[in-house]
């Protein structure tokens, strides 16, 4: 029993676990943020341009049955403008990081002494040459 709590214990702490963890609750709390930035900013602006229009009210009964179809529409419409929005909020994301690398690699690139000139390679080999006569 000791070495199964060990051995949980070892993967557990392993890092790829501890990673998982965090990337699930900031996941949770990312889509929290595009739900509400999806159900009470753009819904309703999309609302506005197609005249209000929401699926969730429409059925169809057979018998005692009532197929609300209209829910399913209402899902499927709304998961294409939340995946839509995740798409726009990762690249604008992406966008963000890649200027971020030009400016490191600009930095970088300044920072980068240059090619000593002619004159200062013919006056190294000059001292060179002297300093093997003199020494």
């Amino acid at each position: 029993m000791k070495n199964f709590i060990e051995e949980f214990k070892a993967f557990a702490m392993k890092g790829n676990v501890i990673d998982l963890a965090v990337a699930v609750v900031i996941g949770a709390a990312f889509g929290k943020i595009v739900s509400s930035l999806v159900e009470n900013i753009i819904t309703p602006l999309i609302g506005l341009i197609l005249g209000g229009i929401d699926f969730s009210g429409l059925s169809y009964t057979i018998g005692d049955a009532e197929l609300t179809y209209g829910a399913f529409v209402q899902a499927t419409v709304d998961f294409l403008i939340v995946a839509f929005v995740i798409f726009l909020v990762i690249k604008a994301i992406a966008k963000a990081q890649d200027l971020g690398k030009e400016d490191v690699e600009a930095a970088k690139e300044e920072a980068k002494p240059s090619e000593p000139s002619e004159e200062v390679k013919l006056l190294r080999e000059i001292r060179d040459s002297l300093a093997q006569r003199n020494g």
